[in-house]
This record gives C-alpha cells, structure tokens and sequence, in this order.
C-alpha cells in the first residue's frame, strides 16, 4: 500500500485544488436545491493558504495530491463554554482514492494543527442526506450535535 502523506498546501496547488472544490460542489448539489445552478465556488482558497487562521492541507500518495481539508479558527458564540473552535471544511479525496484511509489522514493532521493553537473543539457541516459522508465522520470521532432545518416558501 501506498504511504499517505499529509502536508500543508502550496500556492502551485491551487489548480488541483480548485477542481477538488468543483468535485465537491458536484457531489453536494444533489442534496442541496439551494445551490446556484451556474459555476459556483465555496472557497477563496488562495485566502485561506496565505492566511494565519486556516490550516489548508493536501494528502499525497506518490507525490500525486489525492485529497484536502482545511481547519478555520472561529469565535464561539459568547454563552459557549470555549473561546474558540476549528470549523473543517474542503474535506475531498480523490474517487480512485476513496477507501484507503486519506480522509481520517487529513483529519488527524487538522487535529493537530488546532492542538497546537490551543483549539479543542472542531465543527463541520454535512447534509443529512449523506449517508457515507456521516459514516465517515462518525468514524472519526465526530458526533452529531444539531439538526439544521430549512423551508423554502
């Protein structure tokens, strides 16, 4: 098997990783109608490399990146009993990668990112009618803590 190697992302990274946010936006789509039907991005990723409070990562296999995620510091809400936690988010591995352990890599590499800025409470989001993508998170740890609900009129 090959070695999975997590490290941070790189500017020169930016034209693989905006086609991951695109894979993203395409697997999302079907769990969301509220999502523009024309070329849309979640990301300024470029941002999020250059900046102090965002942790983007990259997963490689054979120097080949196969995958991302990112970790964001943000201020908890005041009546919280934390400061601070990470949001994760950009999470994507390559499909002919799936399966091979690149998502708990990426997550355990974001983890410890918060660790050392004093982060110990992460969030993400996912749409509830993604099965695998829970399973996925349930495995690594994360619990489900709230049900957001929408209705459109």
């Amino acid at each position: 098997m090959n070695l999975i190697k997590i490290r941070k992302a790189k500017l020169n990274d930016l034209k693989i990783l905006l086609e991951f946010e695109q894979g993203i936006i395409a697997a999302e789509r079907p769990y969301d109608p509220t999502l523009n039907e024309d070329k849309i991005h979640y990301y300024d990723i470029e941002k999020m490399i250059l900046t102090d409070d965002v942790e983007v990562v990259v997963a490689e296999i054979d120097t080949v990146i196969v995958g991302s995620g990112y970790a964001r510091i943000a201020t908890a809400k005041p009546y919280l009993n934390h400061k601070n936690y990470a949001y994760l988010g950009f999470m994507y591995t390559d499909p002919k990668h799936r399966g091979k352990g690149v998502n708990s890599k990426i997550i355990e590499a974001l983890k410890n990112w918060c660790r050392s800025h004093d982060i110990y409470e992460l969030r993400l989001d996912v749409y509830n009618d993604n099965p695998s993508a829970i399973k996925a998170y349930e495995k690594a740890g994360f619990r489900k803590h709230l049900i957001n609900m929408r209705l459109g009129l």
